[in-house]
């Protein structure tokens, strides 16, 4: 284990620490209410950013900062921010459609919440999260483009940009299976939750997805240099 696994390690723990202990839950659940754009955005400003240096130390086995990690940090805030924004205005949607007895729903009480929960997280990823996850790999892509540089983005165009994007992988790995297999099931989950916790449990989430974007990176490569060497 190195020392930038513990770094990291505690820096998690500590972000885990703020949110167990009884005093400080209360003080931020208490910001996220009173702040929730500004909240959103720290939240996935911080733990979004630290789930992008653990799949770099996957996939490469070191630590490293990415090309423009201040900007990404701020990409990420945003997105935490719209969703402070998204999160409700799927919520009262799905609510509303559920009591016009447009979307079917278990029975009882905990059948009827987990129904509604499945609902807001399906169509809220079937709709909004391609667009976002889209955006994203754009910004990235510019941002890898330029080598970290803001000053250098907007000499690059657009049709370098999308050329340089793995279409085969974002649409096959990160649209139709990490949708489906990972986003639906764990923003279930999410809504499940009080509104109040429900954005820092989405950031965690990214932290982890990271790991898994990470893992099938690198088996994707070794997979790859497996059907150079056969060929």
């Amino acid at each position: 284990m190195k020392r930038g696994d513990l770094v990291w390690a505690a820096a998690l723990l500590s972000v885990v620490a703020l949110f167990a202990a009884p005093a400080t839950r209360e003080v931020l659940i208490g910001a996220t209410r009173a702040h929730p754009y500004g909240m959103g955005f720290l939240k996935f400003a911080v733990l979004a950013s630290m789930g992008e240096l653990l799949a770099i130390r996957v996939v490469t086995g070191e630590w490293k900062a990415p090309a423009g990690l201040p900007y990404r940090a701020i990409v990420w805030g945003l997105i935490g921010s719209a969703l402070a924004l998204i999160f409700p205005v799927f919520s009262a949607g799905i609510a509303a459609a559920s009591s016009a007895g447009l979307l079917p729903s278990l029975p009882g009480p905990l059948g009827e919440k987990v129904s509604r929960a499945f609902w807001i997280s399906a169509v809220k990823n079937l709709t909004w999260a391609p667009t976002l996850m889209l955006a994203h790999r754009l910004t990235d892509t510019w941002l890898d483009l330029a080598g970290g540089r803001l000053s250098a983005v907007s000499s690059i165009p657009v049709a370098k940009v999308a050329a340089t994007i793995d279409w085969n992988g974002f649409i096959g790995f990160v649209l139709f299976r990490t949708i489906p297999l990972f986003w639906i099931p764990a923003h279930t989950f999410t809504f499940l939750l009080p509104p109040e916790l429900r954005i820092i449990f989405a950031a965690f989430l990214s932290v982890a997805l990271g790991a898994i974007l990470a893992f099938a990176k690198r088996r994707g490569a070794v997979e790859a240099r497996s059907r150079a060497v056969g060929a």
